[in-house]
């Protein structure tokens, strides 16, 4: 058996734990035979991983943890910012800072709940959500996935990125979540990886 380190730079609260329940979940549908220890996440805002000098910072501390043949995973939200020009920045410094490493950058389009949006029929009934949740037509063109959860939940439940979205993660449909563009991107990126 094959086995893999990896560990993620990750901006929210919920992502520190949200993030290796994913991983372990995509290992287990596309490389099951593969063993994959996931680091503790190192958490930054985005706002401070964006400045210039902090996401180099962060790299350097991912590349001590994860050692010479460990992966350095970031997930960012795109929060409104351009994919196609905000991805390939990221992924540019992160490796210029460390050329000797196996580094990928992820963005969830808009916001990671948007990959919940995409799934929302497999998440009916779960966490407070309302049993009649429609998937939307397009998930990643939702502004504030969060705030849309949020409307969609029974009584007096709210969405809590820290207690919902590794629960959420736990459940939801990938298949499903695979109609957001990002998180698509995201499954071809691990099995590569993983390859």
């Amino acid at each position: 058996m094959s086995s893999l380190s990896i560990i993620p730079i990750v901006e929210g609260h919920g992502e520190v734990f949200a993030v290796p329940a994913l991983l372990r979940r995509l290992r287990d549908r596309y490389a099951p035979e593969v063993s994959i220890e996931v680091l503790p996440p190192i958490r930054r805002s985005r706002d401070r991983l964006l400045l210039t000098g902090e996401l180099e910072k962060d790299v350097e501390l991912a590349a001590e943890k994860v050692g010479p043949s460990g992966i350095i995973l970031v997930i960012l939200d795109t929060e409104g910012d351009c994919p196609a020009e905000l991805g390939p920045q990221v992924l540019t410094r992160a490796v210029s800072t460390r050329p000797d490493r196996t580094i990928r950058v992820v963005l969830a389009h808009r916001e990671y709940e948007a990959w919940f949006l995409a799934a929302a029929d497999s998440l009916r009934g779960k966490r407070g959500l309302r049993r009649d949740i429609i998937a939307p037509e397009n998930p990643e063109g939702v502004q504030g996935a969060k705030e849309w959860l949020r409307h969609r939940m029974s009584g007096s439940r709210t969405y809590s990125e820290t207690a919902d979205q590794v629960a959420l993660t736990s459940v939801f449909d990938l298949d499903s979540a695979r109609r957001a563009p990002s998180f698509d991107r995201f499954c071809r990126l691990f099995q590569d990886l993983i390859a």
